[in-house]
């Protein structure tokens, strides 16, 4: 049932010299022990398709990719590249480009800074695959983006632990007050549609309870889960230039924009659809409560309730 709780050195550690051997000029370098890699010696405005099928292979390796110097990405390109990974995803909330409404504005002033740690839209019943960030200006100092692999997550629990999550799902909430309300549920511990790995799916920014449990026991099982997701071991922290363009899997990773500047900072942003979060394991019976015991499912399991 569970894979090895060691990470794949190897894999990762020849990933380098792997892309040397294609021939492709890509230049690939490692920006920590559990994720992320920087690829230069691409033009993201105008891929052809083994470029495109190179850098897939490398998002689902490495989890989340930066690619320098893409001055030349424009709007149309950004969209068409999304395309490429499946159809693109309008944000319900956030504000939009004109002409371009797939690509949506990330600005501190309007809604854009993400400072907890989250899955994007893991609210929606099919969240995205992938996002694409192509941030613009960013200020001299502070503003870093942090992502943190899912996989290692998961694989570092105890096995016996492991074995109680299985089968358990996740309420993920969003709330807007007063008139907008989303919510999906999802498998505590998914699986990965295409390498088959399995790593956690619940985050502290949208995650509400698991119906499973009683609301103490999901309480304290949540708060163990995102803590020990969080762990810096099972991250990468990216320090942004002008015209860097991340790339990340969604589905075995989360993120957190670090909320510490007041400079202007600008990014826009393509989200892939078509994620339907599964297990290979029967979802558990809800939990019933025993006599007048009080139980507020719709509760947001955050700092700050609604």
């Amino acid at each position: 049932m569970t894979q090895s709780a060691s990470r794949q050195p190897a894999t990762r550690a020849t990933a380098p010299a792997a892309a040397s051997a294609s021939g492709d000029g890509l230049d690939i370098r490692l920006v920590s022990g559990a994720l992320g890699a920087e690829v230069r010696g691409i033009d993201l405005n105008g891929i052809t398709d083994a470029q495109f099928d190179r850098i897939h292979a490398l998002m689902l390796e490495h989890l989340v990719l930066f690619f320098p110097d893409q001055q030349n990405l424009t709007p149309k390109a950004h969209v068409a590249l999304g395309r490429r990974f499946g159809d693109v995803k309008v944000h319900p909330n956030l504000p939009r480009l004109e002409d371009y409404p797939e690509v949506t504005l990330i600005e501190p002033d309007k809604g854009g800074k993400a400072d907890e740690w989250h899955i994007d839209v893991s609210f929606s019943p099919h969240p995205p695959i992938a996002a694409i960030l192509h941030l613009i200006t960013c200020p001299p100092s502070g503003g870093d983006t942090m992502w943190s692999n899912q996989y290692l997550a998961y694989e570092t629990l105890s096995p016996a632990f492991q074995e109680m999550l299985e089968g358990l799902t996740a309420v993920h909430v969003l709330k807007v007050p007063p008139v907008v309300e989303m919510s999906a549920e999802h498998p505590v511990v998914r699986v990965h549609p295409v390498t088959g790995r399995r790593s956690l799916y619940v985050t502290r920014m949208w995650t509400s309870h698991i119906p499973q449990l009683s609301r103490h026991e999901s309480d304290a099982v949540l708060q163990h889960l995102f803590e020990h997701s969080e762990q810096p071991r099972f991250t990468c922290r990216h320090r942004w230039d002008p015209h860097t363009v991340a790339l990340w899997d969604n589905r075995a990773t989360q993120h957190v924009a670090i909320n510490d500047y007041q400079e202007y900072r600008r990014g826009q942003r393509v989200v892939v659809s078509g994620d339907l979060p599964t297990s290979d394991t029967p979802r558990k019976p809800d939990y019933e409560q025993i006599g007048d015991e009080r139980y507020y499912p719709r509760r947001i399991n955050a700092r700050v309730g609604y």
